[in-house]
């Protein structure tokens, strides 16, 4: 007769491994967003830092590094996402970004140069510096080693660390550390040493743990404070190091951004960023089970790691601006598409195309609304007009209600997919004291894409769709089937839902 303990183990251990397949097969994790009005004077001082920086990053990627990586630059002022994780016994947050492929954050001791004023800590939930008490360090061998340094044999590393010729022969270098490596951006750079170390991806039970997570510890860096979680499509992003023990997680994920507009009332509650496919489609409501418009991801030889799509062109209101053959495909070099980016701010469209589109667009608003120049110097947007001003020009019988006024964009994408922007997510309006304290206030509203300037000579991305845009839908980065897709969301409600007991 059989041991009644034998059945009951068998239970016990079936349970286990369901309760471990159901938490493996999705994680909803929450993104702060890392908005504070508190570190600017006015609304045109905020929009000129993040108009600012949007179009350093975007640059950045087109400046000619050949012996670095390039990896994206996060911004600072009013426009990130912060995750959080716990690495070894210590938490920390860093910020997400689609648009590189490393996780690196700062360790102790850690010198920041002009680093004063570049976010503040109140909105990162987490933002020291970490100790290093558990981790282990990668060895030049290790294949995270090559690919940090761009693939770089490991003979020539593991000669960089001082390993003796006699031990490199013999491939016996295990004892020596993988050299630093250095990240230059646009308005700052790093150096990091690469380890290894537990990470839990949940601040509350249950979590998925990875046992031996590779991440960069940096002690120095100019003007980067705050270090990223890199979810771009490379070998040490967090999402890859997840699909090599869980790829049901790390080869699908997708965030829902709750809508901002630059004011912290309006963040209530965090952006979802769901990992895995979201089997437990029974926590969602009817309405946003699905409906995403999907789009292929191109492929990018120059850099692997971006998530590039095709953009066919743009509408606004009833006309269709075709897009430039740049923003269709990427080349041989690796050159053109346009990156979806969690990491800037503003959609960044190459010049000739960006003029079409602004020109379109103040046909319709520019022949009703006064153009409100001084307030695109300030702001570093165009264009922008006075929103209580009606231009002396315009016909009677024309309304002047916003409403009728402002067109509607429609992005055209590869794979026969369009996307319909809400007017916030394109056009932001707000009041402007102006310079003076004593100066009347004016309703003012910015169209919120940015002129990326002519790309043709120096490469690289054509366009960029920054994190704005993306406010109020569902981005899903679909790795196994090679798309990227959208989905209008009520991304707060998202957030409720998904967490319900």
């Amino acid at each position: 007769m059989a041991s009644p303990v034998f059945p009951c183990f068998i239970t016990i251990l079936l349970l286990q491994l369901f309760f471990r397949s159901y938490v493996s097969s999705v994680l909803i994790l929450p993104l702060t967003h890392s908005l504070s009005k508190t570190q600017f004077n006015t609304t045109p001082h905020l929009l000129k830092s993040t108009s600012a920086n949007s179009a350093a990053r975007f640059n950045r990627h087109h400046k000619k590094q050949p012996h670095s990586r390039q990896v994206s630059l996060p911004l600072n002022p009013g426009s990130d996402y912060t995750l959080s994780f716990t690495l070894g016994s210590q938490t920390i947050s860093l910020y997400m970004d689609t648009g590189s492929d490393v996780v690196w954050l700062p360790c102790h001791p850690f010198s920041c140069i002009l680093c004063e004023g570049k976010y503040n800590p109140s909105t990162i939930p987490y933002p020291y510096p970490l100790n290093l008490t558990s981790a282990t360090p990668v060895t030049c061998k290790s294949r995270a080693c090559s690919s940090v340094h761009s693939s770089l044999p490991s003979s020539h590393l593991c000669a960089i660390s001082k390993c003796p010729l006699e031990d490199i022969e013999i491939s016996d270098c295990k004892k020596f550390k993988c050299p630093p490596f250095y990240y230059a951006y646009g308005d700052g750079s790093l150096v990091a040493d690469l380890y290894t170390d537990s990470l839990s991806l949940s601040l509350s039970s249950p979590s998925l743990v990875i046992k031996d997570f590779t991440f960069g510890c940096a002690h120095s860096a100019l003007g980067e404070p705050i270090g990223v979680a890199g979810f771009g499509r490379g070998s040490l992003s967090l999402p890859a190091q997840l699909a090599s023990s869980s790829p049901e997680i790390g080869n699908h994920f997708s965030y829902c951004l709750v809508s901002h507009s630059f004011d912290t009332t309006r963040v209530r509650m965090p952006s979802p960023l769901i990992l895995g496919r979201g089997e437990n489609k029974e926590k969602r409501p009817d309405s946003i089970r699905d409906g995403f418009a999907y789009t292929p991801m191109l492929k990018n030889p120059k850099h692997p790691y971006y998530y590039c799509v095709g953009l066919e062109g743009v509408s606004v209101g009833a006309k269709k601006i075709p897009a430039p053959e740049a923003l269709r495909r990427v080349d041989v070099r690796g050159n053109g598409g346009m990156v979806v980016d969690s990491g800037t701010t503003f959609t960044m469209l190459p010049k000739g195309f960006y003029d079409s589109v602004v020109a379109e667009f103040n046909n319709r608003v520019g022949s009703v609304y006064k153009r409100a120049n001084s307030i695109e110097d300030r702001t570093g947007l165009s264009p922008c007009y006075y929103m209580d001003e009606i231009e002396k020009k315009k016909s009677t019988s024309v309304s002047s209600s916003p409403n009728l006024v402002i067109p509607q964009l429609l992005l055209h994408f590869g794979g026969n997919s369009s996307v319909a922007m809400p007017r916030r997510n394109y056009f932001y309006e707000f009041v402007d004291a102006g310079d003076d304290a004593g100066k009347t206030k004016r309703k003012v509203g910015c169209m919120m894409l940015m002129n990326g300037g002519d790309q043709e000579e120096s490469g690289g991305p054509a366009g960029l769709l920054g994190n704005y845009q993306q406010q109020g839908f569902e981005v899903v980065y679909d790795l196994e089937e090679g798309r990227v897709g959208f989905a209008r969301r009520k991304c707060a409600s998202l957030w409720e839902s998904l967490n319900q007991p």
